[in-house]
């Protein structure tokens, strides 16, 4: 099964096509932009807690048979937080000390 490529960023909706380099993602694949992450979330998921890492890219050339963008096509869904920017501030605020491998 493919990693799921979010098309935007869940915090501030800015587009994150499959080929993003600040795109961001957790373990959960919530994806969030490079700058929201690191001035909004403090590297926390407002979803689950856990922390970030950069989104891989998937190859648009299909160098092995079936395995490209064009075969395992990135979504189109635009995914959004569910909690309000006062819950997900609190919420990283409670957290962000605690490294992400101790959460």
């Amino acid at each position: 099964m493919a990693l799921q490529l979010r098309p935007n960023c869940e915090y501030c909706d800015r587009d994150l096509p499959p080929n993003a380099t600040d795109a961001r993602i957790c373990s959960y694949e919530c994806t969030f932009c490079a700058d929201c992450v690191e001035t909004k979330l403090s590297n926390v998921c407002p979803n689950c807690g856990g922390g970030f890492a950069p989104r891989p890219i998937r190859p648009t050339q299909e160098w092995r048979p079936g395995v490209c963008t064009t075969k395992q096509v990135p979504s189109d869904k635009r995914v959004h937080l569910k909690y309000s920017p006062e819950d997900v501030a609190a919420h990283c605020a409670r957290i962000r000390d605690v490294p992400p491998e101790a959460r």
